[in-house]
């Protein structure tokens, strides 16, 4: 069982970059492929998938919407997952999420992570 923590958030302009961290306490991390998800402000806003690495990331995946601008990494040796986000737009704005899957493929079903952080919030300013 992991715990992830995220961290990093905060307030950018448009076309900035923001680099987000998630945290996993305990143990076994290189089991989970792991991801970052997103929800919007406003009601009937769903949280949405952003990136995944898959265990020891042999592969990611993205989003259509941040293809080209977030990169996702991992660090085994210290439980870190990164975001860095670049180029950043309004809609963008959202509470970020990190999620383990356990033995997962580092999908973008979020059903599929068993483990979720308490989220981060980024605000795009224009």
């Amino acid at each position: 069982q992991v715990q992830p923590v995220e961290s990093g958030g905060g307030v950018v302009q448009v076309g900035g970059s923001l680099r987000l961290s998630c945290a996993a306490s305990g143990r076994a991390f290189s089991g989970y492929a792991m991801g970052w998800f997103r929800q919007a402000p406003g009601k009937g806003k769903e949280r949405e998938f952003v990136a995944a690495i898959s265990r020891r990331g042999v592969s990611t995946s993205y989003a259509d919407s941040v293809k080209g601008r977030f990169t996702i990494s991992r660090d085994d040796d210290k439980n870190t997952v990164t975001l860095q986000m670049t180029s950043l737009k309004p809609e963008d704005t959202a509470v970020y999420y990190c999620a383990a899957d356990f033995w997962g493929a580092g999908g973008s079903d979020l059903h599929d992570y068993e483990y979720w952080g308490q989220g981060t919030q980024v605000t795009v300013s224009s």
